[in-house]
């Protein structure tokens, strides 16, 4: 992809918001699994949406939030994979992030707990920054030039 002449291709951001939301939700549900899963009877969909269960006062709230934590991670991967510029990645994690609101709003209601706040916004800077600072390495890096003609 060349990226000095860009094209307007709203298929494209939209399938990748979908790709991103899912690779999201598919490795919280891993890290879930692997972290919390152990911990309780049941893993519900409670743990991903509802604000309650980001709590820093119980050993499996630790490692919900550390379940969101590693997931913003990972999906500063995915943004260095899919969408490889540095200039969108705040857009595409804001986006994130805003989607996960607005389904946290619908299963649990209005996030009144601030850890769950702490977390998201913790997530958000990392997934953020952290697939800028990627990205930005793989675009800085040096264009190898072959020479044609040996002298």
């Amino acid at each position: 992809m060349f990226y000095g002449s860009v094209v307007w291709d709203p298929w494209l951001i939209v399938s990748q918001i979908m790709c991103l939301q899912c690779l999201y939700y598919l490795t919280l549900g891993l890290f879930m699994w692997i972290l919390v899963g152990t911990r309780v009877s049941r893993l519900t969909l409670v743990y991903f949406f509802d604000y309650s269960t980001l709590t820093a006062s119980t050993i499996t709230g630790w490692c919900t939030m550390s379940s969101f934590l590693l997931t913003a991670v990972a999906g500063a991967g995915y943004m260095f994979l899919l969408i490889e510029r540095a200039k969108k990645c705040l857009d595409f994690s804001a986006t994130l992030y805003i989607i996960h609101l607005f389904m946290c709003l619908v299963y649990g209601g209005w996030p009144s707990s601030f850890t769950w706040w702490i977390v998201n916004g913790t997530g958000f800077a990392i997934m953020a920054l952290l697939g800028e600072w990627l990205c930005i390495k793989r675009e800085l890096r040096e264009i190898p030039i072959t020479r044609l003609l040996d002298y």
